[in-house]
């Protein structure tokens, strides 16, 4: 894909987001987009565009990888699941950058578009309106926490994975419990690597294979 395709792919991204903002009339859910990776490093052509959504969603309903139920018609309403985008969802109480998401820049926040980054990034000059990378510590601590939050999660969604209204509750729309219990376990693993007590190459977004039905 051009790079010129690309931030128009995040164009359109921005302004989907701006109309499904207003979707919710009191608090609001969807708080900011970012891209990063590839598309921000140059000019070149891309496979994918990378994006990070913040949602205003509680950490532990959102560890890393988690697809919680309730957003599974959120991809269609931003019109990413039949693009050449490769998402992740980020709760707004941590810091959107992480080990894999390495300073993003934001396209798209409840002000609107932003059209400073967009046109930027489309002239290969938006390395200073990047996000700074955080200190090793602030790294060390971020990861900590959330190797506990995947932990967590993929222990309860163990423990609850045969129970009848867990499963009921985790399935449609194409999702099945499977689908949960493989991302709980991939986020996990992931974070795991990053920390090194595991081997590295987890970090990429990839399909769960095919799950049977509950």
């Amino acid at each position: 894909m051009r790079h010129q395709t690309a931030v128009r792919r995040l164009r359109t991204v921005a302004e989907r987001c701006q109309q499904a903002s207003g979707l919710w009339d009191d608090e609001p859910f969807l708080l900011a987009a970012y891209a990063f990776g590839s598309v921000l490093e140059s000019v070149a052509d891309v496979d994918v565009v990378d994006l990070a959504f913040v949602l205003n969603l509680p950490a532990e309903e959102l560890p890393w990888f988690a697809e919680p139920q309730s957003l599974v018609g959120l991809p269609s309403l931003l019109e990413i699941d039949k693009a050449p985008v490769r998402w992740y969802w980020r709760p707004s109480v941590w810091p959107v950058a992480n080990h894999l998401i390495h300073r993003p820049l934001r396209v798209w926040s409840l002000d609107g578009p932003d059209e400073n980054a967009l046109d930027a990034m489309e002239r290969g000059q938006a390395e200073h309106l990047r996000m700074p990378a955080p200190t090793a510590e602030q790294q060390r601590e971020q990861l900590s926490v959330e190797v506990a939050a995947s932990l967590f999660h993929l222990r309860g969604v163990e423990a609850e994975f045969w129970e009848r209204d867990w499963r009921s509750a985790h399935k449609g729309s194409g999702i099945h419990p499977e689908n949960h219990l493989w991302n709980a376990v991939h986020g996990y693993l992931d974070l795991l690597a990053t920390t090194g007590q595991q081997r590295p190459g987890l970090t990429t977004r990839s399909s769960p294979p095919a799950s049977r039905t509950a």
